[in-house]
């Protein structure tokens, strides 16, 4: 019997699209994918890849909506009440694509990663209506209105699990080959810092906003670092990414992004046949 082999896909917002890179190398190696785990952009992608779609169909969608236009037909701004936005319009993208495929019909089992306001906890999302668990998991919280469902208030699972290892070994996976796309935060300064010498912006928004993800990506720093301590995946890709991507801007330079990723797992490739031939011949010996 084969060893399953698990893919954790981190999130990372516009930097996920790594992912795409990623996943077009596997394919193109052979390397047969048997399950995903996913958060927050990490589980739009891994949603669409256990629907069917091949990394190159994925490729060519990121390359056509790599537009600002294409972007802001998505954006629906929401009372400042629990959101930037509604997301309303990208849940009706999802579904586009997606349509009323529940987990059960997907290609690939996947559990995407979710928290749960209510509860204060993490959520596995693995039932239902694919579309649906996906705007959860992309849901960041101040940008993207939550999502409630049976008393929960569901937000992006990178609150607590932005790499879900551990989600994937506990699916069942072997050999989990986990795609990290971490950031130092300097990107996200840089905006901030620009957000500063913008004449229409008010100072006091900026030095908000600057506290704001200071605070956060400590947290998420430090979160990483102990779950990656816990469950550490038998591989991890960690792809460059160009500088000035942060969560929220650089989908216009999705075919950059994409190389990223796409270098990262080349390199990645010894360690990976490495790894599957010797768990191969210990099943022999068995």
């Amino acid at each position: 019997m084969t060893n399953k082999i698990g893919l954790a896909l981190s999130g990372g917002g516009a930097r996920g699209l790594a992912h795409i890179g990623v996943l077009k190398v596997l394919e193109q190696e052979g390397i047969a994918v048997d399950l995903l785990a996913g958060t927050s952009m990490g589980g739009l992608i891994a949603a669409a890849y256990a629907a069917g779609m091949s990394a190159d169909f994925l490729e060519q969608e990121a390359l056509r909506m790599a537009h600002i236009r294409r972007l802001l037909a998505l954006a629906d701004l929401s009372r400042p009440r629990r959101g930037l936005f509604e997301g309303q319009k990208v849940h009706a993208y999802l579904a586009g694509h997606l349509g009323d495929r529940t987990f059960d019909d997907l290609q690939l089992p996947l559990t995407l990663v979710a928290v749960d306001l209510n509860a204060g906890k993490e959520v596995h999302l693995n039932q239902g209506r694919v579309a649906d668990a996906v705007r959860a998991t992309i849901a960041i919280p101040g940008v993207f209105a939550p999502v409630e469902r049976d008393g929960q208030l569901l937000v992006d699972g990178g609150l607590l699990n932005t790499l879900p290892t551990d989600v994937a070994r506990g699916m069942g996976a072997d050999v989990v080959i986990a795609v990290a796309l971490f950031s130092d935060g300097q990107a996200e300064l840089d905006l901030i810092q620009g957000l500063r010498r913008h004449r229409y912006v008010p100072n006091g928004l900026a030095d908000t906003a600057d506290v704001l993800w200071r605070s956060v990506e400590l947290m998420s720093r430090e979160i990483n670092r102990r779950r990656l301590a816990e469950t550490q995946p038998q591989v991890l890709i960690q792809p460059v990414i160009p500088p000035g991507v942060t969560v929220l801007t650089g989908f216009t330079r999705a075919a950059e992004i994409m190389a990223a990723g796409q270098e990262a797992a080349i390199e990645a490739l010894p360690r990976i046949r490495s790894l599957l031939a010797s768990t191969v011949a210990l099943q022999v010996e068995a």
